[in-house]
């Protein structure tokens, strides 16, 4: 802060070192459904469908007595049931490709009564405190729709689904308004593009007039001048960002 000395009649101005403009990270506990829809091993099929038509659900974590996660019935645990006519085709083929033992599992999918029969029992769980970018990568590379959260002592808590993240972008509220001199955004610009391990900054350069971000300059290929592009629009106190970048011509050799 700059400071005012006594009968100084102008205004204070309150300059913040650029360290002091904290990030939080949004964690599961941000965003995370309380309390979770569950049901017992024992419980039937027929069951977990009605309460997944009723409460509007498209899945339901097992658990056992002590609240503690051991499965999940989802929507697509329910595709192939005799119920409907669904269950897998048994030709003689498919079983020589698949052996008698995936042609009992696909049996009892689509036949048992019990819920335990029929659950994913590798469920995916996550902390409370975990941030919800790691939630969203073990969403993505377990190609699954919510993930359970636990407590230290294993207990469900909560479930994060996609939509709670959809629903968070959502919710974002605009970043405030800050005005900075143009020789702080030019160098947090530079800051933030020699972090990421895409860039190659030796071919870049960037000029700032009232918060005008103009990039100069080469890039390899599209997306790389797209996420310099990105980069500066993100940075606190730009106005706008001209880009007059011009890609890397490919050379054959």
């Amino acid at each position: 802060m700059i400071p005012i000395k006594p009968g100084n009649s102008r205004s204070c101005r309150i300059v913040r070192h650029p360290r002091a403009i904290w990030r939080f990270a949004m964690q599961a506990r941000d965003v995370m459904v309380s309390p979770v829809t569950t049901v017992g091993p024992t419980a039937t099929v027929r069951q977990v469908a009605q309460m997944l038509l009723e409460r509007r659900i498209s899945a339901v974590p097992v658990v056992d007595t002590d609240n503690k996660v051991i499965g999940i019935v989802s929507e697509g645990d329910l595709l192939h049931r005799a119920e409907s006519g669904t269950e897998r085709s048994s030709s003689w083929w498919l079983s020589l490709l698949s052996g008698d033992a995936q042609l009992a599992t696909d049996y009892v999918k689509s036949h048992s009564i019990k819920v335990q029969d029929i659950m994913t029992r590798d469920v995916a769980t996550a902390a409370p405190e975990t941030p919800l970018h790691e939630i969203a990568m073990l969403l993505e590379e377990r190609q699954i729709k919510r993930v359970p959260i636990v407590n230290q002592e294993g207990q469900l808590v909560g479930i994060v689904s996609r939509a709670n993240l959809l629903q968070a972008i959502a919710s974002a509220r605009p970043k405030l308004e800050i005005s900075l001199p143009d020789s702080v955004i030019r160098n947090r610009f530079f800051e933030e593009i020699r972090k990421q391990p895409w860039a190659h900054t030796f071919n870049l350069n960037a000029t700032v007039q009232n918060g005008v971000i103009d990039l100069w300059g080469f890039a390899p290929s599209l997306a790389e001048r797209t996420a310099i592009r990105v980069v500066a629009e993100a940075i606190p106190g730009a106005v706008a960002v001209n880009d007059h970048l011009l890609e890397t011509p490919t050379f054959i050799y």
